[in-house]
């Protein structure tokens, strides 16, 4: 496990040499909201990190709902029963294993992990532009169907979840990496991510954090890289 500090975010990498699977500590003046919950065996360090900032976990907000950012959600959710739950009103169908689409979605399938046995469900369903604390909520429809980004609205930083990766090199969803072609394997629909792409860029994030890959600080210019890219491919 590392652990990144950048001002009010903590990156938590699981795997970073292997398979980085990342999920982040956002600090409010008095607790912590932790954005995605990694892989089954994260709990541990996950609560480990918590307590080395010295504030406690309150809510866990779900970028989407992919085994491996949903997978410590049980465990942590059975140790912190107090702790609010939210995910994006669409996301939270495939939190029950429902991999359907909605007549007015793309009818390409939905892909990757999705899991079948989560038993914890969303306190709180999520909508575009909802605010989580000082997290902006924004859909960000693409890797799957409801996936959302939070910008933390005092530093303008982003944590995208896979509408990005930056391991392998920087691409939006869907856009093969051959060191890593783990994202965009498991991506819905590259038209849909693209739109979205284009949508995050707007906020002329400071930091992009992202669910496989190192924070990108500055990275407006390597952003436009990615999505002219992604437009060439499309």
């Amino acid at each position: 496990m590392r652990i990144i500090n950048n001002g009010t975010v903590h990156q938590i990498t699981f795997m970073p040499r292997l398979f980085p699977v990342n999920c982040y500590l956002i600090e409010e003046e008095n607790d912590l909201t932790l954005i995605d919950a990694a892989m089954p065996f994260s709990f541990k360090g996950i609560i480990k990190a918590a307590e080395g900032i010295g504030k406690p976990i309150t809510r866990i907000v779900l970028t989407h709902a992919h085994g491996d950012h949903v997978g410590a959600l049980d465990a942590l959710k059975e140790a912190l029963p107090n702790v609010k739950v939210y995910i994006s009103k669409r996301d939270a169908k495939l939190m029950e294993g429902d991999t359907s689409l909605l007549t007015s979605e793309p009818q390409t399938p939905i892909k990757g992990d999705v899991p079948k046995k989560l038993i914890t469900r969303a306190d709180v369903l999520l909508e575009d532009g909802d605010r989580v604390e000082s997290l902006l909520a924004i859909a960000a429809p693409g890797h799957t169907p409801g996936s959302m980004a939070f910008l933390d609205t005092r530093t303008n930083a982003l944590i995208a979840g896979d509408a990005f990766q930056t391991r392998g090199g920087v691409a939006v969803a869907g856009q093969m990496r051959p060191f890593f072609p783990f994202p965009a394997l498991a991506t819905w629909n590259k038209v849909k991510a693209l739109e979205s792409a284009r949508k995050l860029q707007g906020y002329h994030p400071t930091i992009l954090a992202v669910g496989h890959g190192e924070m990108m600080y500055n990275p407006n210019v390597i952003i436009e890289k990615a999505i002219g890219e992604a437009e060439r491919n499309i």
